[in-house]
């Protein structure tokens, strides 16, 4: 699904409003300036957002692994057993598009009930992972007992555990190594806060926290990177096709500088915040956003069965 561009308009913008994105030129750096984020932006207004009638040509890359969309549900700290097996259900009934990865997220004391009643088209993902294996590590679960009740997935770097817990971008990036070498998918998330994205650093943030995960991962074969703006998680409030896609673009960019080429042609970046079955079409026509990272609509089987089967605008769209 994701591909890398080839062609980019010109800087048609306009000045930004409350939520706007931030606009980055993709003019090509010479090799002084392509390790410095801070004196690249210095030639930008990173006050400036795409223009509505931005458009561009991708070439089309065959992609390692299924490149399939990928709509994945974290069901946060929510549920009873009662509620899950009632969503459960409903998900089991669901029709749904064939080319999705779907995959959801559990509390941890729901996650063997889950995987032992839910379909098997939809994988299981985790919430959290230990940097290692298991041991003396109260209140902590191991990538080891995660894939003994079936988990293929964990999130991590969720604003969530970042801003709350206080979990650092050195710590995630130890997490995802380690699940990463036992063979356990990482869904790695991203994102600014508002306060950031106002003051024009929402792609600093961004990078700082990919530059984390690229520093401690050897292979990027099974991850999928979510971007998640803070202040449109669980707020109501959700960034614009345009804001989305425009940060998407610049992290498929930033990969493709930093990483290589190949990685930023297959590596899936998905979207989270406040994603629902009422925005979800539009979201999904753009070209770089690969899929979503659902929290509360994804407690609502019709409605998460809505977003995964968006991947249809996808296919309109190409």
């Amino acid at each position: 699904m994701a591909v890398v561009s080839t062609s980019l308009a010109g800087a048609g913008s306009q000045l930004s409003g409350h939520f706007s994105g931030l606009r980055k030129s993709f003019l090509k750096l010479d090799n002084s300036n392509s390790n410095s984020t801070q004196s690249f932006f210095q030639n930008v207004d990173s006050h400036l957002r795409l223009s509505s009638s931005r458009k561009g040509c991708r070439a089309v890359i065959t992609m390692a692994g299924s490149g399939k969309f990928f709509v994945g549900g974290n069901w946060k700290c929510n549920g009873t057993k009662d509620s899950i097996s009632k969503l459960v259900s409903d998900l089991n009934s669901a029709t749904l598009e064939s080319d999705v990865d779907v995959v959801v997220s559990p509390p941890f004391v729901y996650l063997d009930q889950v995987k032992n009643s839910l379909t098997e088209r939809i994988e299981i993902a985790a919430q959290n992972c230990w940097t290692g294996k298991g041991g003396a590590f109260t209140g902590e679960i191991s990538v080891e007992q995660l894939k003994d009740l079936g988990c293929k997935w964990v999130v991590l770097g969720h604003s969530e555990r970042r801003h709350i817990i206080g979990e650092n971008d050195e710590f995630i990036g130890k997490k995802a190594a380690y699940a990463l070498s036992q063979n356990l998918g990482v869904i790695a998330c991203i994102g600014e806060l508002l306060e950031e994205r106002e003051a024009g650093k929402t792609f600093d943030v961004c990078f700082q926290q990919m530059k984390a995960f690229a520093d401690a991962v050897s292979s990027w074969d099974n991850i999928v990177v979510a971007y998640e703006p803070v202040w449109a998680i669980g707020t109501g409030k959700v960034a614009t096709p345009e804001q989305a896609q425009e940060v998407h673009l610049a992290v498929r960019d930033w990969l493709s500088k930093n990483v290589s080429a190949e990685v930023a042609s297959k590596t899936r970046i998905i979207y989270g915040g406040s994603v629902n079955g009422g925005n979800c079409a539009e979201l999904a026509k753009k070209e770089d956003i690969d899929g979503f990272l659902v929290g509360g609509a994804s407690l609502k089987g019709p409605e998460f069965a809505t977003i995964i089967n968006s991947v249809t605008s996808k296919k309109v769209a190409a």
